[in-house]
């Protein structure tokens, strides 16, 4: 690209990230963005698009967000696919966002699960009635628990995509406390009846965040989001379950049960986040080690949402993951 408002790749230079993101790539997404009507697991409704990069597009990317996201925080990395030829399929997993989410929750900002199964089944159905018409290669950015999803489905599906890139995925997630114990205490909450209840250590959203507790180093990239979030009450996520959570540690197990891991034919790269505080790197490096095809690049100077980073951060891993998608 030869506009100065942006890098090579099409990612927005963030000395005027706000303007350029408002007044360029959301009119140059909406113009190109067509939502697709999709039933997942149960016929409940999924919130999905696509956006076509034309007859000479290079392959498709899914994208997979992760815990309390949406697809529409990934806007900049679309704009970026985009400008290099890719179309893209990108939908809020159920729970996140404009996607279903269980009615006697209350409380917008809570993110359930009953199973981890119903994520990995609507993946299943994004894949089969809208990714599959596609042009191909079919290749996968997923985040976080948009990683852990990402493994089952992959472990299922051994040879659905060419390539996987897999942002700081959640293997393990981080719930400062062993397993077990999480395990434990999420049992006899469902057992109490309070699966559906917040987790005692989280609130409810109560408006803008606070970026140096945050999973960003990228100031502008945060400040943009931060705003989107707080003015898109769909957006509100912010705090699970006892039964997410539950289902999160039992994610765990089943990614990385014996011979799983195992059954991926996928080309995956894994980026860990070097400064990541939400999800642990041991279960990531076994997850890696354990691939037919696959390799672990740690990202320093990252945390967790390594695509919000700063400029020196993000722009060469992404220009990464580009060469990456090309095979090279």
């Amino acid at each position: 690209m030869s506009d100065a408002r942006f890098n090579p790749d099409g990612l927005v230079l963030s000395g005027d990230y706000l303007n350029t993101m408002e007044g360029s790539v959301l009119p140059y997404l909406a113009a190109r963005r067509a939502e697709v009507p999709v039933k997942g697991d149960g016929d409940r409704p999924l919130y999905c698009c696509r956006y076509d990069a034309g007859s000479a597009a290079a392959g498709t990317v899914l994208i997979v967000h992760g815990f309390t996201e949406n697809a529409d925080k990934f806007a900049e990395l679309i704009h970026s696919l985009l400008r290099n030829g890719y179309s893209v399929v990108a939908y809020d997993q159920r729970g996140h966002g404009r996607s279903w989410r269980d009615p006697m929750l209350g409380d917008v900002s809570l993110t359930h699960v009953d199973r981890f199964e119903e994520y990995v089944r609507d993946m299943e159905i994004v894949c089969d009635r809208v990714l599959s018409g596609m042009p191909r290669p079919h290749l996968l950015f997923c985040h976080s628990m948009g990683g852990a999803v990402s493994a089952l489905y992959m472990q299922a599906h051994p040879n659905a995509f060419d390539r996987a890139a897999m942002c700081a995925p959640m293997i393990q997630a981080d719930f400062h406390m062993p397993l077990a114990a999480a395990k434990m205490m999420c049992s006899a909450m469902a057992l109490a009846g309070k699966g559906k209840a917040r987790i005692a250590a989280s609130k409810p959203y109560a408006g803008p965040e606070d970026f140096d507790t945050s999973n960003a180093t990228g100031r502008e990239r945060f400040d943009w989001y931060d705003a989107v979030k707080a003015a898109n009450p769909a957006f509100h996520n912010n705090g699970p379950t006892y039964s997410w959570t539950g289902q999160a540690v039992r994610a765990t197990g089943l990614i990385l049960a014996p011979g799983a891991v195992e059954k991926i034919e996928t080309q995956v790269r894994l980026y860990t986040a070097a400064l990541d505080g939400t999800v642990l790197p041991g279960p990531q490096a076994d997850f890696a080690a354990r691939l037919k095809h696959g390799e672990r690049i740690v990202v320093e100077g990252a945390k967790h949402e390594i695509y919000r980073s700063n400029d020196d951060v993000l722009f060469p891993w992404w220009h990464g993951i580009l060469a990456f998608y090309r095979g090279a």
